[in-house]
């Protein structure tokens, strides 16, 4: 067994191990050895079959890390031994977006980990060059992993999209996830109030040691009523929580939304848009110049890990399970 499957989306049907041969990368391609894969909430989102382009049967994960020991013919960004990671998807290189630099809205590139391409549960995966950005040697298998979706995630909605400043109010709700957690220690280097919102106790003094100035457990995501006037809300959840963190904001304040873990969709009341002057922000990826920076921040001061566990390949199904069960934090880490 060196790879898992999801052939059935949906809950009633287990993931699968399987084994396969390594397939030799194509021209552009590379083919990565894979250290170490996260389990992410949107891998649950594939699972469920809420994506309309999921390509059953497929390798399921985005979030991987490992050795390039094989490249395809015209491949010029990496050669054999790199150390790399994955982005969520590859990019054309040509059109508008990409040459601005925003190469996480292209709109030409399709092959996305996990849906239209197998992902990083795996031994091994193959991608286009594009897919991958570079990661230091002696960054943790684990933290490289899911590194980009992660702390990349949070990087770019708080700091490059977010325009956080020195000395605003922050407010992170889902702060016991990946992406929480790394919000939470991003902003703290910024911002003079950090208010992490979860669902349920016993994630105060984890959130606390990272950096948070306030933690607010809310059960019935009515937090909006405990929290203080933020200047940047990021909500990691979605309709659940989306309200309340609009509501939290200050006049002319903005929000990051980056979290769909329901399929609900949520309520908006433009009005409260309108005459506070509030901004609604879709992040995107992050993309590498957005790694770069977050990578040499982590260079000057390094970010605490927020690897929960790491798991044999095997358990890939219960690690997904367990993720939608609830009650974790940070994440869970697949050891090819």
């Amino acid at each position: 067994m060196n790879r898992i499957e999801l052939q059935t989306p949906g809950w009633d049907h287990d993931l699968v191990p399987t084994h396969a041969d390594a397939p030799e990368p194509e021209p552009g391609q590379v083919r990565v050895q894979l250290q170490a894969a996260g389990v992410c909430h949107r891998d649950l989102i594939d699972r469920a079959g809420r994506i309309p382009f999921l390509s059953p049967p497929v390798v399921p994960g985005h979030e991987g890390a490992g050795i390039v020991d094989a490249v395809g013919e015209g491949v010029a960004d990496w050669a054999v031994g790199d150390r790399v990671a994955s982005m969520h998807r590859d990019a054309c290189g040509r059109c508008g977006a990409c040459l601005r630099g925003e190469t996480s809205t292209c709109m030409l590139a399709a092959h996305v980990f996990g849906l239209t391409a197998d992902g990083t549960y795996a031994a091994w995966v193959v991608a286009p060059q594009s897919a991958f950005y570079a990661v230091p040697m002696q960054l943790p298998d684990g933290l490289a992993a899911v590194l980009h979706c992660t702390f990349g995630t949070a990087w770019r909605s708080l700091v490059t999209v977010g325009g956080l400043q020195e000395g605003e109010r922050v407010l992170i709700t889902g702060a016991n996830g990946g992406v929480g957690m790394a919000a939470v220690q991003i902003a703290a280097r910024l911002a003079k109030r950090v208010v992490a919102v979860v669902r349920s106790p016993g994630h105060e003094e984890r959130l606390l040691a990272l950096g948070a100035t306030d933690v607010l457990v809310s059960p019935d995501n009515r937090f909006h009523k405990e929290a203080p006037d933020v200047d940047l809300a990021l909500d990691t959840v979605g309709a659940p929580t989306f309200n309340a963190a609009l509501r939290s904001l200050r006049v002319g304040g903005r929000i990051s939304v980056v979290g769909n873990v329901t399929d609900e969709r949520a309520q908006l009341n433009l009005g409260l848009i309108i005459t506070m002057g509030l901004r609604i922000l879709g992040p995107g990826g992050a993309t590498r110049t957005d790694m770069a920076a977050l990578l040499a921040e982590h260079a000057r001061a390094p970010f605490a890990s927020i690897v929960q566990q790491e798991l044999p390949l095997a358990q890939a199904d219960a690690a997904q399970r367990a993720l939608l069960a609830g009650g974790t934090w940070g994440r869970t880490v697949l050891t090819p």
